[in-house]
């Protein structure tokens, strides 16, 4: 069976924009939900789809991190192409470490950080990332378990130099924590690693910005959009980005 890779999108509201951001190995539909419930309250909301995800594990493997903050550059630079002075950058997993990057790097209105790893995670855990997506998708494909057992033998063989990047980057990250001085919001899912939860107290206390608030979600995991709470998260995102002042 063919799986149908999902897509970018664009849900145009009012004249406030956010630019949201996955996960690793996951995609836009990590906060397409997000998106829609901003834009039914006034916000402009574009989330990129990084090179490679969506699609076969293979693909992830063949990009790295260069190439997916690249997508993120050029969905900041969407955003400001259609007319937006103004943008906030809200980010999950992954994409809170980009939201973070974006923050430290480019003029923002304010950064929303959920579950960002911004510690040192091994090269073996992140690769398991992508040995589970790829039992997934396969799986998606309509595989039996003994040809997705002998398919994911083979992938695991397969050479991922993207780890050791990635594992870098967010090293990087961290130490550019520094150079954040907007308004930045730290959301925590109370389920999620260890390493993450860890994560987020730095985050918290490394941004320069005396505007910043860190909220932790009890009977959330790691894709906080997509748990339980998600409800309550996306009030909580709204509610921090209305009480900014816009221009």
């Amino acid at each position: 069976m063919k799986v149908i890779a999902p897509k970018p999108f664009y849900y145009r509201g009012g004249n406030k924009a956010v630019l949201l951001l996955h996960g690793f190995t996951g995609n836009t539909v990590d906060v397409r939900k997000l998106g829609k419930y901003l834009q039914e309250r006034g916000y402009t909301c574009y989330a990129p789809l990084y090179k490679g995800h969506g699609l076969e594990p293979e693909k992830i493997i063949q990009t790295e991190p260069a190439d997916w903050w690249q997508d993120v550059i050029d969905g900041y630079h969407f955003l400001k192409n259609e007319g937006f002075s103004e943008i906030a950058v809200a980010g999950i997993s992954l994409g809170g470490v980009f939201s973070l990057r974006v923050g430290a790097k480019l003029p923002v209105k304010a950064v929303v950080s959920m579950c960002a790893p911004i510690l040192e995670k091994s090269t073996d855990d992140l690769f398991g990332r992508i040995v589970n997506y790829a039992k997934a998708f396969k799986k998606l494909e309509g595989k039996d378990e003994e040809q997705i057992l002998d398919e994911i033998k083979d992938f695991e063989q397969k050479p991922a130099p993207s780890i050791k990047k990635l594992q870098q980057f967010i090293v990087d990250t961290r130490q550019q924590l520094k150079d954040i001085t907007s308004p930045t919001f730290v959301l925590q899912g109370s389920l999620d690693a260890p390493l993450n939860k860890k994560s987020s107290y730095i985050i918290y206390d490394h941004v320069q910005t005396e505007d910043k608030q860190i909220k932790w979600y009890e009977r959330s995991g790691h894709i906080i959009t997509l748990g339980e709470e998600r409800e309550t998260i996306y009030e909580d995102v709204y509610a921090f980005l209305n009480s900014l002042e816009w221009n």
